[in-house]
């Protein structure tokens, strides 16, 4: 045979999946998109066409739905777990199962007060509007004997309006770009994190805490360092995380620097005293880098965060 298989994986992506707990009056909301890649002994599949190792990706939609119902969704680490252990130990052929989940966000609408003649702000707690920040992220890999789970997020804007600098550069005969000593600095976070839970044994993190700490030790290193590049910026958000996150070995980010020129208002007869900016969306500075806990190894794919 002049050709052999390669790496190989099949299942059903995108599956959304709305989950509603009602705790008496009060109601509670998880959004996923959910995608389900299986891989294993699927050979046959390709060189014959034989489905007989093959779980239909209809199946695996349809599991997605029965565990939000049978297991709830607590967290999207936590329900992408389910599904993995599920599809390895259910299924012989199957050896890796890859749960790649985002999760949308909502918050409560802030209702009328309760003296309104309309509903009171006291009995609305099933009302909510989609959070225009972040989509969280996590992917969940299983080979039937250890875990990788790698979570983050993307999309989530920030903006420093001072205490950003970028000057001292190298500077050749194409160099235009003019030094900066009060800037704007702002970028669009897309970061990836790898917890040292592998196994099992270990106990398991709180998913749910772990991901709001971790994004907030992000947004606070952003605020708090005085920045001289967005690299600089970048190496101590990561590091925040690690120093303060013990499940958390290993961040990467990729960090657009959504650049901001000064307006040139001369021409008008008006002074602009980093006031007035162009906001660019392209082309733009794309800053990319892992920073890990002294030891290990990198292990999150290049691929999840760049373009």
């Amino acid at each position: 045979m002049p050709t052999i298989l390669g790496q190989n994986q099949y299942g059903k992506a995108e599956n959304r999946v709305v989950k509603i707990t009602r705790d008496g009056a009060t109601h509670h909301i998880k959004d996923l998109n959910v995608s389900v890649a299986l891989s294993g002994d699927m050979d046959e599949v390709h060189y014959s066409g034989s489905n007989a190792n093959v779980l239909p990706t209809d199946t695996t939609k349809n599991t997605v739905y029965a565990f939000a119902k049978e297991h709830g969704i607590e967290s999207a680490e936590q329900f992408g777990i389910h599904l993995a252990r599920h599809f390895v130990t259910s299924q012989e052929p199957i050896k890796t199962a890859r749960i790649r989940i985002e999760e949308y966000a909502w918050e409560r609408i802030e209702a009328a007060d309760a003296n309104s003649r309309f509903i009171g702000a006291d009995e609305v707690k099933h009302s909510f509007v989609r959070k225009g920040q972040e989509t969280r992220l996590t992917q969940i890999t299983y080979d039937g004997e250890r875990w990788e789970v790698v979570s983050g997020l993307k999309d989530l804007v920030v903006m420093n309006s001072t205490n950003s600098e970028f000057w001292g550069y190298v500077k050749d005969k194409y160099t235009t770009l003019k030094e900066a000593y009060d800037r704007i600095l702002a970028t669009q976070v897309s970061a990836r994190w790898r917890f040292n839970w592998t196994d099992d044994d270990q106990r398991m993190p709180h998913w749910e805490k772990s991901y709001e700490q971790t994004k907030k030790h992000m947004l606070q290193a952003f605020a708090e360092t005085y920045s001289l590049s967005l690299q600089q910026t970048l190496y101590q958000m990561g590091s925040r995380i690690i120093d303060n996150r013990g499940e958390i070995d290993e961040v990467r980010f990729s960090l657009p620097n959504k650049h901001h020129f000064l307006v040139d208002l001369e021409p008008f007869g008006l002074k602009n005293d980093n006031e007035v900016y162009f906001a660019a969306d392209r082309p733009y500075g794309l800053i990319e880098a892992t920073i890990l806990r002294d030891g290990c190894e990198p292990r999150i794919p290049v691929d999840l965060t760049n373009l």
